[in-house]
């Protein structure tokens, strides 16, 4: 429903231009209906009739169910009459009047105290669901009725002091409802107007400019909570004054016992003493100059003056270190270790150890290398796509494969693939994950539940910092405290030493929005209480949303997750395509969410479970408790926003998560608030964010999906529907040698198998290792690699500029010119360093042989295809690589060399087999195959063929042992579906020959 809200009572006229978490204006009291009474009347009805009818009716017409006297053994053998059913239906039904009234005692309880969330009966849900609702109906009517919807703010109070929230305007409501909602708003109205009218006195007198003014906090109204910022904003002209508030009032004792240590920390009935040129209705004069305020409230800010001088003499520094944050405050760093500890380097780092180092990033997109943990999802998942592209291509092969080579990207895909490369932190995404999980797991192993967190921030020295919504305790080890009981610490050097642990993802919804201070901030779109606003130009908000969404879909700490995008203009489906889903606009969006939010609820209740985070460590993880994230890109209309508003009030429990746009700071039912600034300024000033804003502009945007595209082997080029094919471009080899006797190269290095290198001088002993491991790059990246692609795989954790110069120095010099005077390394028009075609490797040499034999001179003859074939098969003598040093060519693994190469000797061995079995050479196709084996174990297909060769050897005893070999590798998995189809037509008994081996 709609909220009406009246002007600010604030004198001040000149609103703050930043971005505000806004608290809004108290409205007026909504005035009871007919239809109110009517509904508590009704309401009244049923629970007399519920709660008193029912008992008096069992006790009148059954009686008492239960026997009188002990039992014993003579009632077992007693014949079961309808009677006995009776008498147990009306023990259930007596029970489930309990419980039914229990929950009416809590909820009434809890409705007229104001105070705690109410207390769940257990197994009570739907029990307590319909008492909440007719004891709010009955309440309606009552002034106490807003205390049925309490802000955790004010559970805090209840609290022990020591436990205070790290979030105060961001904390949640607990109640469902909107009437509740209503109620609550009405009452925080009532209040604001009491106030007001205390204070009207004080500004229609000749009050000096330095009288002493104070302020009570306000209760929250609706999912809005009072906040230095919006008390400063409306009463000083200026929220960014919000820190002569936090001064005047730090350390002082509070009515409820506990202090203001931080600014965001404040509570409803707290007293803050204001700066003496504060004006506005809500302000309240010294106690015996506001007769309206309650002799409660005079006592209590005549108690609190006394306090002030204490305050600024003892605590006016400020010692506390988050004392100016405000909610979401950056941790404290700890001193770096004194051992070289340091983390793979976060964007753009590899090459900024020195100013000299970041003069210009050789035209890279910028945005790519300043986004470590997006960049290192994006190249995973693109690693998995064209891996996979590469399986189906061979699995759906006839007469040969298809798209053996994945497109080599140009213009702006090739320099966001290499952006990729330079910026991505694999490592930090590894650590991240393992942290989560391991936390997760010694939470279960201690029978605790996982805390709600509102972010994470990756230090500058590699130290993980959970920031709780609220104290939780000690946390398990190797975790520690942080700066204080809201900060979970974990240093690198004990995440370095988790192990990999079967659990669920705890946290999915972290999403990184930039950097401060040298931290990286992660916030938790899944637990944020109600919706977050992203304001700014459409073009700065777009680059932020895709940024969101496309790490959202990529990131390794997360397990199963949909990600909603409505108002968004390119596609990015073919990221995650069982992640994403687009929607056309707010009504889909509204329908879809509001059937989902319907069904968590109810899937929450069931399962007796307060969060998803309560869920996600049972029975239940993997599969219900996936994170649902909406990214609203478009503004809604002001009813589009509250009815938004109304489906997020307690979104943060169902693991739902809003990020919505809008073009001003001004967005009905936003809980946190951001705007993105021209400049790449994220800021949230409540949130105490400014933070280096991480984006996606849309050009690198279109370029990444270009990258998906490309490698799907549906779309790409080479898939079904592209020009592909057999004969079609996509199988020709990035770089063909010539294979005559005249082509013979000046330097030929052997990477199949163990590495060698012919055609040069060995290298000075102490920069061999860097400069043969350079050379391996550029052999299998024959389209060119770009300088800082080749300084971040040397050196993932960065190095200096002169020190790559002078590497590659070394390295033309190494490699030399070729006879005419042309250097053997040079550089292209993009800035990229290529090979002289003189330089070449034996996998050059085996691809060109593979397309000559099956699509070149090999077509037309037979002859020549066998001893292409042949030659081919002979230059396989291991995995490629196969003596590197340990903890070099790191690198390798964002490559998909090692799944190229099996299917590249597969097909080779394949190719030769079949060349063989044409002329009924079944020995030599058996030879061929299992060469292919040796670098290619994993490939069904050849097992296929050796076993049709080995069956058309008729040696039945070979079959046997071969269906042996095959059944003692599948292991615990057992024998492929399609293998086993195989073995049934080719061997009927090789179940039993099997067994006898066994």
């Amino acid at each position: 429903m709609p909220r009406r809200r009246t002007s600010s009572s604030s004198s001040s006229t000149a609103p703050s231009a930043a971005p505000r978490n806004r608290t809004p204006q108290p409205v007026r009291v909504r005035r009871r209906s007919f239809g109110d009474f009517v509904k508590a009347f009704l309401a009244f009805v049923v629970l007399l009739v519920l709660v008193v009818g029912v008992p008096l009716a069992l006790a009148t017409q059954i009686g008492w169910p239960l026997p009188d006297g002990a039992p014993s053994l003579d009632w077992l053998q007693r014949e079961i009459t309808v009677q006995t059913f009776l008498h147990i239906l009306t023990v259930v039904v007596w029970f489930a009047w309990a419980q039914f009234t229990a929950c009416v005692l809590v909820e009434v309880k809890a409705a007229l105290s104001g105070v705690g969330v109410p207390g769940r009966v257990p197994g009570a849900g739907p029990s307590q669901l319909l008492a909440r609702q007719l004891v709010a109906a009955l309440l309606l009517v009552g002034a106490t009725a807003a205390s049925l919807t309490p802000g955790l703010s004010q559970l805090g109070q209840s609290m022990e002091g020591n436990q205070k929230p790290s979030v105060a305007a961001a904390q949640q409501t607990p109640g469902i409802f909107a009437q509740q909602q209503e109620q609550a708003a009405g009452t925080a109205s009532a209040l604001a107007e009491q106030a007001g009218q205390a204070a009207a006195r004080a500004d229609g007198g000749s009050a000096a400019h330095g009288d002493t003014k104070y302020y009570r906090i306000q209760p929250p109204e609706g999912r809005h909570h009072d906040s230095l910022w919006e008390i400063a904003d409306r009463h000083l002209g200026d929220g960014r004054r919000y820190k002569e508030i936090f001064e005047l009032n730090k350390d002082r004792v509070q009515p409820d016992g506990s202090k203001l240590s931080e600014a965001s920390l404040i509570r409803p009935g707290w007293i803050m003493e204001m700066p003496g040129d504060a004006r506005g209705g809500e302000l309240v004069e010294m106690p015996d100059e506001a007769p309206n305020v309650s002799e409660q409230v005079q006592q209590q800010i005549s108690d609190y003056a006394r306090t002030g001088d204490h305050a600024q003499g003892g605590g006016g520094s400020g010692a506390h270190g988050g004392g100016d944050n405000a909610q979401v405050s950056l941790p404290e760093q700890r001193p770096a270790p004194a051992t070289p500890a340091t983390p793979a380097p976060s964007a753009g780092q590899d090459h900024a150890a020195t100013p000299a180092a970041a003069d210009h990033s050789f035209g890279l997109p910028e945005a790519l290398l300043a986004a470590p943990l997006l960049a290192a999802g994006l190249l995973g998942a693109l690693g998995r796509r064209r891996r996979q592209a590469l399986w189906q291509s061979a699995l759906g092969s006839v007469g040969g494969r298809r798209g053996m080579e994945p497109p080599t990207p140009t213009g702006d895909a090739q320099d966001v693939q290499d952006a990729l490369l330079v910026g991505a932190d694999p490592e930090g995404v590894r650590l991240l994950d393992r942290a989560l999980r391991g936390l997760a797991a010694a939470l279960a192993a201690e029978s605790r539940p996982l805390p709600v967190v509102y972010a994470a921030w990756l230090s500058g020295n590699g130290d993980l910092h959970l920031q709780l919504a609220q104290p939780a305790g000690k946390p398990p080890a190797p975790w520690q405290l942080g700066q204080d009981q809201t900060f979970w610490l974990l240093a690198r050097a004990d995440a370095e030493r988790y192990e990999d642990v079967d659990t669920a993802a705890p946290y999915p919804g972290l999403v990184s929005l930039g950097t401060m201070d040298d931290s990286r901030l992660l916030l938790n779109l899944e637990s944020v209480p109600g919706i977050v606003s992203l304001g700014g130009s459409e073009a700065d908000r777009t680059a932020v949303f895709a940024s969101v969404a496309a790490e959202l879909a990529t990131n390794g700490w997360s397990d199963r997750m949909t990600i909603t995008l409505v108002g968004f203009g390119d596609d990015l489906t073919p990221l995650a395509p069982n992640r994403i889903r687009h929607l056309d606009g707010f009504e889909d969006l509204f329908e879809t969410m509001s059937a989902e939010t319907r069904q968590r609820r109810g899937a929450l209740g069931a399962a007796g479970h307060d969060s998803v985070l309560t869920g996600r460590t049972g029975p239940a993880q993997h599969t219900r408790w996936a994170p649902h994230l909406v990214l609203l890109a478009s503004q809604p209309s002001d009813e589009d926003a509250l009815r938004l508003a109304e489906l997020a009030a307690d979104a943060g429990r169902l693991g739902i998560g809003y990020l919505v746009g809008t073009e001003g700071t001004d967005l009905p039912g936003a809980a946190w608030e951001m705007q993105i600034t021209g400049e790449g300024k994220l800021l949230a000033p409540l949130l105490g964010l400014e933070l280096e804003a991480q984006t996606l502009p849309a050009a690198q945007q279109r370029a990444v999906v270009e990258l998906f595209t490309d490698a799907d082997p549906e779309h790409g080029p080479g898939g079904s529907d592209g020009p592909g094919g057999a004969s079609g471009t996509a199988n020709t080899p990035p770089f063909l040698v010539d294979i005559s006797e005249q082509g013979r190269p000046a330097v030929y290095a052997r990477l199949v198998g163990s590495y060698e290198i012919i055609g040069l001088d060995a290298p000075d002993g102490e920069r061999s290792a860097l400069l043969h491991e350079a050379l391996a790059l550029l052999l299998l990246h024959r389209e060119g690699v770009h300088p800082r692609v080749l300084s971040s795989a040397l050196w993932p954790r960065g190095v200096t500029a002169d020190v790559r110069d002078a590497l590659l120095e070394r390295l033309r010099a190494w490699l030399g010119t070729d006879p005419d005077g042309t250097p053997r390394l040079t550089t292209d028009a993009t800035g990229r360093l290529t090979l002289a075609k003189s330089v070449v490797s034996d996998l050059d040499v085996l691809r060109s042989l593979y397309y000559e034999a099956t699509q070149g001179r090999g077509v037309g003859s037979r002859q020549v295809r066998g001893r292409l074939l042949t030659d081919a098969l002979v230059l396989v003598r291991g995995p490629l690589l196969a003596d590197r040093p340990e903890g070099r060519y790191r690198w390798l693994t964002h490559e998909i060399i090692d799944a190229q190469l099996p299917l590249l000797v597969a097909d080779t061995g394949l190719a030769l087999s079949e060349f063989h079995l044409e002329k009924n050479r079944a020995e030599k196709a058996i030879e061929a195959l299992n060469a292919a084996l040796r670098t290619a174990p994993a490939d069904e297909r050849l097992w296929h063929e050796l076993l049709r060769a080995t069956h058309t050897t008729g040696d039945t005893d070979r079959l046997h042992a071969l269906a042996a070999d095959l059944v003692g590798r599948s292991g615990a998995r057992g024998v492929p579906p399609r293998t086993e189809a195989l073995l049934d037509e080719l061997l009927p008994t090789w179940r039993e020959g099997v067994a006898a081996a066994g």
